[in-house]
């Protein structure tokens, strides 16, 4: 009977272990972009071979050669600022694991050059689609500048703003 309690015991630990093994790795791994290929939410780097840089999944980040080193960004540099994302093809590199993708960057640059496609892509969430006039809310530097309701904005400050004197408005029909 006292070997049965131990072997309970045993293997309730050893399936105990490897839960928490199985939730360790899923934390880690962080999820893949909008514009990553769908089917591949374990891997962990992208080789981007328009830009010729790489994407960390895991930390969210771009990889990229620049000032005679190799930066990790949150964005894109600025020469590539414009890059689709979504339409350009991305490769999935199943075969690294490690901090330095970049080690075989020679042997991606040759063989996944400038241009390259592979089988078709699905991106693992659909681009988001703007109609016109439409706010945006997906990048921070964005501000949306329309001459008729800057105007209104101005004529109605006082409306707003119980603060400042009425007499103040230089310009909008206030005296000085």
């Amino acid at each position: 009977m006292k070997t049965i309690k131990i072997a309970i015991a045993g293997l309730f630990l050893l399936v105990a272990s490897a839960t928490q093994a199985q939730v360790s790795i899923n934390v880690n791994i962080g999820s893949p972009p909008a514009w990553g290929p769908s089917g591949y939410a374990e891997t962990e780097y992208y080789y981007l071979p328009d830009i010729e840089s790489y994407y960390d999944v895991r930390a969210s980040q771009f990889i990229y050669f620049g000032g005679g080193r190799w930066v990790r960004t949150t964005y894109l540099p600025r020469q590539y600022r414009n890059y689709d994302l979504y339409g350009g093809y991305k490769v999935v590199l199943n075969d690294y694991h490690g901090r330095t993708p970049y080690t075989y960057f020679d042997r991606h640059r040759v063989t996944y050059y400038k241009g390259y496609h592979g089988a078709p892509q699905r991106p693992y969430r659909p681009r988001a689609v703007y109609g016109y006039n439409e706010p945006r809310y997906d990048h921070k530097e964005y501000k949306h500048y329309d001459k008729h309701h800057d105007n209104h904005d101005r004529g109605d400050r006082h409306d707003r703003d119980d603060r400042h004197d009425h007499d103040d408005h230089h310009g909008h029909g206030g005296r000085r």
